[in-house]
């Protein structure tokens, strides 16, 4: 499968000039696809109140936060954002072994919808990860993710980061796992990057696993190769997880990286990071410091 979407990227604090986390994200998307930057103020809502996403309608809750996006024009949800007590989401298409395309494009949740919810419902990267995992298993995701292409969908990761951490969230239908990072760089692109260091995780996933014969029970359990990586490859030096977690590494590497230090990365054309034609362009950067 071809690699058609983005890249996100967080340093935390101990690598960074200013002892701020720095976050940046890249969002390719298809060709002629209006991307735009919004703000939508912090609101209440009537308690029994319904909230309409890009295809679904679901309870609404009673306040949101604050938040700027940057969201396709045709949907709700957004491709990367933050809200006003500093948390920032970005996200990327993901296939595994429970992929399939007829079911995936029943209209849910897109990941865009669970990424919007997150910042307007989370006042800190953890409640955003609780918020999204929380609806996913409600909700479910699914739906045509593309107003250009037809029959275009996709499950979903996110990086998570508010003043103090990073959240890595990997998601394959229903089931989720999760990672925390409090110190260092981590990347996410287009495949499943959490092995073995697993934080948190959806309480039917190890139970399922081991049932349908994916996991043996004893072995230590690895998302990756439970969960099937059908797109990325995580040891290919010329993948752009690869190269995205290369250009971290090497900018953080006297811990001075900055806010261009991170501009630089997602400018960086020979990985792939950067694109600025062909079929699935780079429509919109975000660079936000914590």
């Amino acid at each position: 499968m071809e690699l058609v979407s983005c890249d996100t990227f967080v340093v935390l604090a101990d690598k960074t000039e200013s002892g701020e986390i720095i976050f940046g994200k890249n969002s390719d998307r298809p060709c002629g696809e209006i991307q735009e930057v919004v703000h939508y103020p912090s609101q209440s809502h009537q308690k029994d109140a319904k909230l309409k996403c890009t295809y679904i309608e679901i309870d609404q809750v009673e306040k949101t936060h604050a938040v700027i996006l940057s969201k396709p024009e045709w949907m709700w949800g957004a491709e990367m954002g933050a809200n006003e007590h500093g948390v920032v989401i970005g996200n990327e298409a993901v296939w595994n072994r429970l992929s399939n395309g007829s079911e995936d494009l029943i209209p849910r949740l897109l990941g865009m919808d669970l990424l919007r919810l997150g910042l307007e419902r989370g006042a800190t990267a953890r409640e955003a990860l609780d918020t999204i995992t929380l609806l996913l298993d409600t909700y479910g995701q699914g739906g045509q993710c593309s107003n250009i292409i037809s029959d275009f969908s996709y499950h979903n990761s996110f990086l998570i980061a508010d003043q103090k951490e990073a959240w890595v969230l990997e998601t394959a239908e229903k089931l989720w796992v999760a990672e925390l990072v409090t110190t260092g760089v981590r990347n996410i692109s287009n495949c499943m990057s959490i092995t073995t260091n697993i934080t948190l995780c959806h309480p039917d996933l190890k139970p399922r696993a081991k049932k349908n014969g994916w996991w043996d029970g004893e072995t230590d359990f690895n998302w990756c190769q439970v969960i099937g990586v059908t797109a990325g490859d995580l040891t290919d030096p010329g993948s752009r997880f690869s190269c995205g977690r290369k250009l971290l590494e090497t900018g953080a590497s006297q811990n001075k990286f900055d806010v261009s230090s991170m501009m630089s990365v997602l400018r960086d054309e020979p990985s792939g990071i950067n694109r600025p034609s062909g079929n699935f362009p780079t429509a919109g950067s975000q660079v936000s410091i914590l």
